[in-house]
């Protein structure tokens, strides 16, 4: 006699559509300006502005980790969709800074939140880790696996900065966004993402010490291997031709143009970057939100915290369509088409 396969319920369920359901973000009281830049490295507020168009960045206190930033956004996002620390099933938190190796900083945020019924991890994928983390977080709501994720993208990069270095020491600030995931009959929610890596490219941005690779010790620990290192032209270019094609292939796969869109949220990392995609998707600036000029390149969290201030001013209302886009190293680049 043949037995009959036990059948898995989730089989039986039709997959469920996924919304952001609330959004929040935090960054650190401390301003870091181009004119305090000016006093450290060879460089002027001129300069910065005309090649970055950042104009100053939150710099975390000494005793201010990543897990505690993004504790903060993570509260201010379960706040405004009015969900409870015990409804979380899942906390994933986007980050190349974590508080320590392990246990993962969204095992510190889980502590904080009191969110003792969620599983946690980190995702390492540079600045485009908050969505990666958002179209997992999606697989499992999709498929009835959880109810309700935390997405968090957290970093404290002025951490792994080198401050010598005039370069790289102006793009980046500290920061933390997050996200409240779960179904919401009738919505569309996320209609199409996509994701994509690029590991011939490792090279051209990267943190090299610390790991197994180029471990830190007594003989190496002046080379400053612990701090970013970036081409700044060749990521520049690689940065707007792979999030120039994200963005139109999640339209592709979702049936929309360009003018169906409400809002464009992309990386936060240089506003020359956002005028070139937004030439050659010829869609007028004003569709794209800004923030870089305040915050910087805050790397995973700068989509993040984009997002919510984009949902807290008004920016776009439900039914909607928004584009997100990011890029980062690795090289790895996603987007995702959402309707609010």
């Amino acid at each position: 006699m043949i037995k009959s396969q036990p059948r898995n319920p989730r089989l039986l369920k039709p997959q469920r559509t996924v919304s952001i359901v609330g959004t929040g973000s935090y960054v650190p009281e401390k301003v870091l300006s181009n004119a305090d830049l000016e006093k450290m490295v060879e460089t002027s507020d001129e300069w910065i502005v005309t090649r970055t168009g950042i104009r100053e960045r939150r710099i975390a206190a000494d005793d201010e980790f990543t897990s505690q930033m993004a504790t903060k956004a993570a509260r201010a996002a379960l706040e405004q969709a009015g969900v409870a620390a015990n409804e979380i099933n899942l906390i994933i938190v986007a980050t190349v800074t974590p508080d320590m190796a392990f246990p993962s900083t969204a095992c510190f945020v889980q502590k904080e939140l009191g969110a003792t019924g969620a599983a946690c991890f980190d995702v390492s994928a540079a600045c485009a880790g908050f969505l990666y983390a958002m179209e997992i977080a999606a697989q499992f709501i999709a498929n009835h696996t959880a109810e309700t994720v935390l997405v968090i993208g957290a970093e404290k990069l002025s951490g792994i900065v080198d401050w010598s270095d005039r370069n790289t020491c102006v793009l980046f600030g500290d920061g933390a966004g997050a996200a409240v995931l779960r179904h919401r009959p009738g919505s569309h929610g996320i209609i199409a993402s996509h994701m994509e890596t690029n590991a011939e490219l490792t090279d051209i941005l990267t943190l090299p010490g610390g790991g197994s690779r180029f471990p830190i010790t007594a003989e190496n620990v002046n080379q400053r291997t612990n701090t970013i290192k970036m081409a700044g032209k060749e990521v520049y270019k690689q940065a707007v031709n792979a999030m120039l094609s994200a963005s139109l292939k999640v339209l592709e796969e979702s049936g929309l143009k360009a003018d169906d869109l409400a809002c464009i949220i992309p990386h936060q990392a240089n506003y020359r970057i956002i005028e070139a995609i937004a030439s050659r998707m010829e869609v007028p600036m004003e569709r794209f939100m800004i923030d870089l000029d305040r915050y910087g390149n805050t790397s995973a969290a700068a989509v993040a915290i984009a997002l919510d201030e984009a949902n807290r001013s008004g920016r776009m209302k439900e039914g909607d369509f928004i584009l997100l886009v990011v890029f980062g190293g690795g090289l790895t680049w996603a987007s995702s088409v959402i309707q609010w």
